[in-house]
């Protein structure tokens, strides 16, 4: 198993959760388990937030690549070329998963798989905050081919 809980604070099917992490590779084209994945607190996330984000809050996901990789021309370039790599490490805090679940009416187990397809994205180079939308496209692509809408 890739994922590691060590919160407690939400009541989570890990087993359920690494499923996916397995249907989200095979949609990719990565080899499982590309990442390590690893279930934290609030606590634990805003620490992480504010040393490699300058940022002093929690939030719900960070991805922590192995090397620094170029934003990919398409997925499937990305794919090919990454197929067989360790991309690096997700961390997911399920608390605040619970919250924006609430927020946007999905459930806690939809939010988690959402977040965690998000984290690899970011692992593969995707970038949001740089790149004019390019993430948005693949990643709601992706959800709708993972049924995550």
């Amino acid at each position: 198993m890739a994922t590691e809980n060590r919160q407690k604070a939400v009541a989570l099917n890990v087993a359920s959760l690494d499923r996916f992490f397995r249907e989200i590779c095979r949609e990719i084209g990565l080899t499982y388990p590309p990442a390590a994945v690893c279930l934290i607190t609030d606590g634990e996330m805003k620490g992480l937030n504010t040393a490699y984000r300058k940022k002093r809050k929690t939030t719900d996901v960070l991805s922590f690549p192995w090397e620094e990789r170029p934003k990919p021309r398409s997925l499937g370039s990305a794919a090919r070329v990454l197929r067989r790599e360790f991309l690096g490490d997700i961390a997911i805090a399920p608390a605040v998963a619970r919250r924006n679940g609430k927020r946007f009416g999905r459930s806690v187990a939809e939010e988690m798989r959402i977040l965690l397809l998000h984290g690899i994205l970011h692992l593969m180079g995707y970038d949001h905050e740089s790149d004019r939308g390019e993430m948005e496209r693949v990643e709601a692509k992706l959800r709708r081919r993972l049924r995550l809408e």
